[in-house]
């Protein structure tokens, strides 16, 4: 029996930026599944082959680093029509107020906020109709931490400008964004081992789940804001309770 999503996604162009690895590949396993064409972006070329060749379907790649204004914009032209773009490639800066590096800030508000909105802006005149565009924030948007005042700040950047986009671009395309919790990807492979589960364990230990997310919880989420077309303008907290969280 086809599922709705399947009827939503089957041919239909995918392009996912940050499509090699974590949440976007995820998404991009998920989306090839329900027999969508699916283009996968990063920076790393290497790492998207390795990608693309562990995921079953028409998956191909297009490496683009969404910091090169005029490369996004040939990027954009290259990939021909697009129904749906999701971008959830991104960068974090931990720090106080007092101590985070100015330039940490910038460097996160650049990947995590401009990029994106370029890259919409670049795909934006190849949407086909019917398409949707989908953002990633975080769940310190709207519950701070102490240390990361800077990343919850740009988060929310994030939702506004999809709350701002969904009615600009009402008509050509539905936008919302997926805000997650803490979950366990490759972005934190760079931290000795003890201390990752440490830090998944007392995080998931203080959610309502009793566990930090994995990658293709998230990636759900996504491909039901790809399918749905009545929701647009829309934060999905998919955080596993931490908004509600005593």
């Amino acid at each position: 029996m086809t599922t709705p999503f399947e009827t939503a996604l089957k041919k239909k162009h995918v392009v996912i930026v940050g499509g090699g690895s974590g949440m976007g590949k995820s998404t991009a396993e998920l989306a090839a599944g329900l027999g969508a064409r699916v283009t996968i972006s990063s920076r790393d070329p290497d790492k998207l082959k390795r990608a693309a060749d562990g995921i079953d379907g028409a998956v191909s790649v297009a490496p683009v680093d969404m910091s090169d204004e005029a490369g996004v914009r040939a990027w954009a032209a290259a990939l021909g029509s697009v129904d749906h773009l999701v971008i959830s490639a991104s960068s974090a800066a931990h720090g106080g107020f007092a101590e985070l590096p100015t330039a940490d800030l910038r460097a996160m508000f650049e990947a995590k906020f401009t990029g994106p909105y370029v890259t919409a802006r670049e795909v934006l005149p190849y949407l086909n109709d019917g398409a949707s565009i989908t953002l990633f924030s975080g769940v310190l948007s709207r519950r701070p931490s102490a240390g990361a005042t800077g990343l919850g700040a740009v988060n929310a950047a994030v939702e506004a400008l999809t709350k701002g986009l969904a009615q600009e671009l009402a008509g050509k395309a539905r936008v919302n964004c997926i805000s997650p919790g803490l979950v366990a990807t490759e972005a934190y492979a760079g931290m000795p081992e003890a201390a990752r589960e440490e830090m998944f364990a007392q995080v998931g230990a203080s959610l309502p789940v009793g566990r930090v997310g994995r990658a293709e919880e998230i990636a759900q989420a996504v491909i039901m804001a790809m399918s749905n077309p009545f929701l647009t303008g829309a934060v999905l907290d998919v955080d596993g309770g931490h908004l509600v969280k005593a």
